[in-house]
C-alpha cells in the first residue's frame, strides 16, 4: 500500500509571539529596501533583484571605482581638520603678498567706520554709492598732501639747480655761519673753498663723485624707482580692498562674529567689543598727536624766526608719526639757528621741543593710542618701530594696532587665570589654613 505523506502546513505565529527586529536590523532592512528600489522614467518605483542591482549604471568618478570596503584609514573629522589646515596654509602662501594692503584697508575701514555709517544713513542705505564717495574722500585725503609736498619739492629742486649752475659758473663764498661751528667749522670752510669756492669746482666735484660711483648711483636709481612703483601698487590694492570693506563690511563682520563665537566661545564677546575701539582709537590718537606736534612746533619755528615755518611744521607733523622723527626735526632746526648766529633762539626751540615731546610721550600718547587698552609706552614704541621696519609707512598704523590686540588678549587671559580659585594644598584650602 502506497502511503502519500505531505508536509504539515506552516502556520504563522500570532503577532504577539513574533520576534521584533532589533534597531540595527530594522535600519539595515530599511536601507536594503531603499537600495533595492529604483524609479523608472514614468515615476514608478520597481524593486530589483541582485543581478539587476549589479547591472545598474555607475556614476563616473575622477579616481576610479569606489572600493567595496567602507572602513576609513583616518577618522573623517581628523582628516577634515588636516585638510582645512592645509588649505589655509596654501591660501596664506598665495595671499601673503597682499597682506600689507589688506591690513591697511581693514585698519582704515575700522577707524573711519563711524563717519562712513553716517554717510550711509544720509544716502538711504545705498552701499555702493556710499563706498564710492568714501573712497574718493580717502583718495583726496591722501593725494592732496602728497601733491603739495611734490610741488614744494619740485620748486626746491629747481631753486637748488639754479643755484648749483650759478655757483659752478662763478663760484660762491663760504657762508659766515659755517666757520662758527665748533670743532669742525674751520675744516668745513676749507672744504667749501676747495670744492665750491672757485668757478668749475662744483662740476669737478660732481664728476669725481659720479665717475667712481656711477654703478652704485644707477642701482640706487633703480631701487628707488622699484620702491616707488611697489608703493603705488600697494596703495592701489589698498584702495580696491577698502572699497569692498566699506560696501560689504557689515555682512563680513557678521560672518566673522559667528566664526569667532565658534572658536572663542567664552572670550569673543569681549574681544569683539575691544578690537574696533582699539583700532579706531589707535589710528585717531596717532593722527591727533601728529597734527598737534606739527602745529605746536610750527608755531615755535615761526616765533624763532626760522624760514618757511609752515613747511617745516607740516614736515615735523609727518615725521611725528615715526618714533624719533619729531625730535630729529626740531634738533636740526635748533642746530641751524645756533650755527646761523641765533644761539638763544636755537636753545629756546630745543627746550620747547623737548618739553613738548616729554609731555606727549608720557601722558597723551599712552592715553590716546590703544583706546580702552591704555597701551603702555614700551609696546607702543615696539609696535611703531616693528611696523615701520616690516611694512613701511603703513606699519605706523598696523604695528600699534597689533600690539594693542596682543595686550588685550594677554590681559583677558590674566583676568581669567586670576579669577579662578586656587587648588587646595594637601586637601586643605587656603581659606581653611588662614582660619586655623
Amino acid at each position: 500500500m502506497r502511503v502519500f505523506s505531505r508536509k504539515a502546513p506552516i502556520r504563522s505565529r500570532p503577532p504577539s509571539l513574533r520576534r521584533k527586529p532589533r534597531p540595527a536590523e530594522r535600519n539595515g532592512l530599511a536601507r536594503l529596501r531603499v537600495c533595492c528600489k529604483v524609479r523608472r522614467d514614468g515615476g514608478e518605483l520597481v524593486q530589483l533583484g541582485n543581478r539587476d542591482r549589479e547591472n545598474l549604471p555607475v556614476e563616473p568618478r575622477l579616481f576610479g571605482q569606489p572600493a567595496h570596503s567602507r572602513s576609513a584609514l583616518v577618522v573623517p573629522i581628523s582628516a577634515a581638520r588636516w585638510l582645512l589646515v592645509l588649505i589655509l596654509l596654501c591660501g596664506v602662501y598665495f595671499f601673503h603678498g597682499f597682506l600689507v594692503p589688506v591690513l591697511a584697508a581693514v585698519v582704515i575701514g575700522f577707524a573711519s567706520w563711524p563717519i562712513y555709517w553716517r554717510l550711509l544713513q544720509g544716502l538711504n542705505g545705498n552701499r555702493t554709492l556710499a563706498a564710492t564717495i568714501a573712497i574718493i574722500s580717502v583718495v583726496a585725503f591722501i593725494v592732496v598732501p602728497i601733491s603739495l609736498a611734490a610741488i614744494y619739492a619740485v620748486e626746491e629742486v629747481r631753486d637748488w639747480l639754479v643755484w648749483a649752475v650759478a655757483t659752478n659758473a662763478n663760484g660762491a663764498p663760504a657762508p659766515a655761519w659755517l666757520a662758527t661751528i665748533p670743532a669742525v667749522g674751520a675744516w668745513l670752510g676749507e672744504q667749501w673753498v676747495k670744492y665750491v669756492g672757485h668757478p668749475g669746482a662744483l662740476g669737478e666735484l660732481v664728476q669725481l663723485v659720479s665717475g667712481s660711483n656711477i654703478g652704485n648711483i644707477y642701482r640706487g636709481v633703480l631701487v628707488v624707482g622699484a620702491s616707488a612703483f611697489q608703493s603705488f601698487l600697494t596703495l592701489l590694492f589698498m584702495l580696491i580692498t577698502l572699497f569692498f570693506v566699506y560696501r560689504d563690511g557689515q555682512s563680513f563682520s557678521k560672518q566673522l562674529d559667528h566664526l569667532g563665537e565658534r572658536i572663542f566661545p567664552m572670550r569673543w564677546e569681549r574681544l569683539s567689543r575691544v578690537v574696533p575701539l582699539t583700532i579706531s582709537s589707535t589710528v585717531t590718537g596717532m593722527g591727533i598727536i601728529a597734527i598737534g606736534e606739527g602745529i605746536v612746533l610750527g608755531v615755535a619755528y615761526w616765533l624763532a624766526g626760522v624760514p618757511s615755518p609752515v613747511t617745516l611744521g607740516i614736515l615735523t607733523g609727518i615725521m611725528a608719526l615715526i618714533p624719533g622723527g619729531a625730535p630729529l626735526c626740531f634738533t636740526l632746526v635748533s642746530v641751524y639757528l645756533v650755527a646761523s648766529g641765533s644761539p638763544v633762539h636755537g636753545i629756546a626751540l630745543f627746550t620747547w621741543g623737548t618739553t613738548e615731546l616729554f609731555i606727549v610721550d608720557k601722558t597723551l600718547r599712552p592715553r590716546l593710542v590703544g583706546g580702552p587698552i591704555k597701551l603702555p609706552f614700551l609696546p607702543t614704541f615696539f609696535g611703531l618701530i616693528g611696523g615701520v621696519k616690516t611694512m613701511g609707512f603703513l606699519g605706523l598704523f598696523v604695528g600699534p594696532v597689533l600690539m594693542a590686540l596682543l595686550v588685550a588678549i594677554w590681559r583677558e587671559w590674566l583676568r581669567e587665570v586670576t579669577s579662578q580659585p586656587e587648588p587646595p594644598v594637601n586637601g586643605i584650602s587656603r581659606v581653611d589654613i588662614s582660619a586655623k
